[in-house]
């Protein structure tokens, strides 16, 4: 029990005396401490007692697409622990690719009568999808927050990153660096983030005297493979700079220069989005347009919230902007003779 107490004591930055009133359900513990005991007791493995075991507020789901790209799991793990730290109970549901459907998933949560649902990145930000199922779903009187894809008429608060901020501060960073040959490798654009990016891009490339920009412009896949191939494209006509929809992308991109037998960032450089975890130490280190998750995830928990509660949300479309986090894919543009070998 005493290195229970110690362990849980150093993981919370608390006394151990805090933590003994915390399991003990005694009085004269603040509130925050309190949260960071029983974040310990999770992060250490215990099982909470009983008497610390919240009743649930309720259930809200959150559907994400799926959980290959790191940035989604990143994005669940955020909504799921505030969700948890105001009482509610997350049913996480996720895609793949012959798996279990958005609408499949939305009848499983209705079957369990869910509070509110959070959409992250699914068919509200597919331009080309039916937005009837959210429709039915606001006639019933459920909540929903839809996550990086605004869908024009939908009754629900929206929270996404702003892909254009992004896009002018990855091209900003190139252009000090030299680059004036800079490709893009995006993903499919019927997806409202990919759209934004690419729109950004070719007005970018307008403003610099840039004639037929959308030559600039490769869409692929949001993968390591749909990156390759779209990098390797965009090298061997003479780009010096590729800027990736998502990291996933970039190390696509940083494995197809290598298979020409260019150097990132001597030859070439390679700019990411999302700073998914562990992007850091990759090789090079990438550099990457950070989505503030955290943030994000705080907004979309939030508004929901609020909606459960009867206090409608702002329906205007929260815009977070992102951060530029320079590592070790971007360096300075070659010389003319070593960028077009």
């Amino acid at each position: 029990m005493r290195t229970r107490l110690t362990d849980l004591a150093e993981q919370a930055g608390v006394s151990t005396a805090t933590v003994s009133r915390v399991l003990n359900g005694k009085p004269g513990v603040s509130a925050q401490a309190r949260q960071a005991v029983l974040t310990a007791l999770d992060m250490l493995g215990y099982e909470r007692p009983e008497k610390l075991r919240m009743r649930s507020a309720g259930l809200v789901g959150l559907v994400v697409p799926e959980l290959t790209n790191p940035v989604f799991p990143a994005f669940a793990q955020v909504i799921e622990t505030m969700l948890s730290d105001r009482g509610y109970t997350p049913l996480l549901c996720t895609q793949s690719p012959g798996g279990t459907t958005e609408d499949q998933y939305v009848d499983l949560l209705m079957e369990h009568s869910v509070d509110g649902i959070v959409f992250v990145s699914g068919l509200h930000a597919d331009t080309t999808a039916s937005k009837d199922r959210y429709h039915r779903l606001r006639g019933r009187g459920v909540p929903l927050v839809l996550v990086n894809g605004f869908a024009e008429g939908v009754d629900a608060p929206a929270v996404s990153t702003d892909d254009t901020a992004a896009m002018d501060q990855a091209m900003r960073h190139l252009h000090s660096l030299g680059h004036r040959e800079i490709g893009l490798a995006i993903g499919p654009t019927r997806f409202v983030p990919s759209q934004r990016k690419r729109d950004a891009f070719t007005a970018l490339l307008e403003k610099q005297g840039v004639t037929s920009p959308e030559q600039h412009v490769v869409s692929t896949l949001f993968t390591v493979e749909g990156g390759h191939a779209a990098a390797a494209e965009l090298f061997r006509s003479g780009h010096t700079a590729v800027i990736c929809g998502s990291d996933l992308m970039a190390l696509g991109a940083v494995r197809a220069a290598r298979t020409l037998g260019l150097g990132v960032p001597d030859d070439v450089s390679v700019v990411g989005f999302d700073d998914s975890p562990l992007i850091a130490f990759t090789d090079p280190p990438l550099t990457t347009v950070r989505q503030p998750v955290a943030a994000m995830g705080h907004a979309a928990v939030s508004a929901l919230v609020s909606e459960i509660t009867g206090t409608p949300a702002s329906r205007a479309e929260l815009l977070f902007h992102p951060e530029l986090v320079v590592r070790g894919s971007t360096g300075t543009a070659p010389a003319p003779s070593s960028a077009n070998r």
